[in-house]
């Protein structure tokens, strides 16, 4: 977890089309997280999206995609204000 004041960037692993919904946490700044969605007109991401905003407790507008939106692999960005 890189922490610049109040952001965070994480680095996640997404898995759509999952039996079940879950986040694993890997180590600092790693996760992998299973989300029910298909990946098809952007459902995984906006599912990703809501299941980190609830794990990190802050509201879904704090949570934003940086880099690979259309790859299984992410970078996150969170804001903690």
């Amino acid at each position: 977890m890189i922490g610049l004041n109040n952001f965070m960037l994480i680095k996640v692993k997404v898995f759509p089309a999952s039996k079940k919904e879950s986040v694993i946490k890997k180590s600092d700044d790693s996760f992998e997280v299973e989300v029910r969605e298909k990946a098809e007109r952007g459902l995984a991401n906006r599912k990703l999206i809501e299941v980190l905003s609830f794990y990190f407790k802050v509201p879904p507008s704090q949570v934003r995609i940086i880099k690979g939106s259309r790859c299984r692999n992410k970078i996150l960005e969170i804001n903690k204000n």
